[in-house]
């Protein structure tokens, strides 16, 4: 009876040192498995954003990253890790199109993380694109599944700023007709797109002195198809 303390002692320890070699065999197993999986995690990422891009500039088939450094824009092969980038649209012959430009904000649930194209040109947004959300299915998540409320960011006028009006009541074409049972994501995202405006215009060059294409990319390559 008196020996049973000294029974469990060495059992207590080996069962906390079998759960710490079980708890490290796993953190190097899902270390592995990251590390393995990265190299394709980073190479979907960069398709979807190629992707997108694309889609809020209609006629690019070619892009290059662009940065706000020394007090002008441009050209880098990789920005620097949380640096502010907006991107470049080209068509085949390498004429610039358009800024893709990425914004994210609180929306009604969590953040929302975007992408819009931009003609500075005409100062106006041609296309958004919804990249992370987690509003509320079924309501908030219209913001990318309503295809007529992500339509009116085709052609919309950006000066003085995008202003959110309820559905039906849209007078003007700097007005988007908000969602309804979704206002407060719909207000999220013409938000996101005013302050991403509102931080960018100073930076960008005027209109005809875009950073020009530095490298055309091969005919028949993944961003002409």
């Amino acid at each position: 009876m008196t020996s049973a303390p000294k029974d469990q002692a060495p059992s207590s320890l080996r069962l906390v040192l079998t759960l710490a070699v079980a708890g490290l065999l796993s953190g190097i197993a899902i270390i592995g498995i990251y590390e393995s999986t990265l190299p394709t995690i980073t190479a979907n990422k960069a398709r979807e954003l190629r992707e997108a891009v694309f889609k809020v500039l209609p006629g690019v088939t070619q892009m290059q990253a662009l940065v706000y450094r020394n007090d002008e824009l441009v050209v880098v092969p990789e920005p620097d890790k949380d640096e502010p980038v907006v991107y470049g649209g080209y068509d085949d012959e390498g004429q610039f199109m358009g800024y893709a430009v990425p914004a994210a904000g609180p929306g009604f649930q969590d953040t929302i993380a975007l992408l819009y194209g931009y003609k500075p040109g005409e100062q106006i947004v041609v296309g958004m694109e919804v990249l992370e959300s987690r509003e509320t299915p079924g309501l908030g998540d219209k913001i990318y599944k309503d295809m007529d409320f992500v339509g009116e960011f085709k052609a919309l006028v950006i000066e003085p700023e995008i202003v959110a009006v309820k559905k039906g009541t849209k007078t003007s074409n700097n007005q988007v007709d908000a969602i309804t049972g979704a206002t407060i994501s719909s207000k999220a995202i013409v938000r996101i797109i005013n302050e991403a405006h509102a931080s960018w215009s100073g930076q960008l060059p005027s209109p005809g002195s875009e950073p020009a294409l530095e490298q055309q990319e091969p005919a028949g390559s993944e961003a002409g198809q």
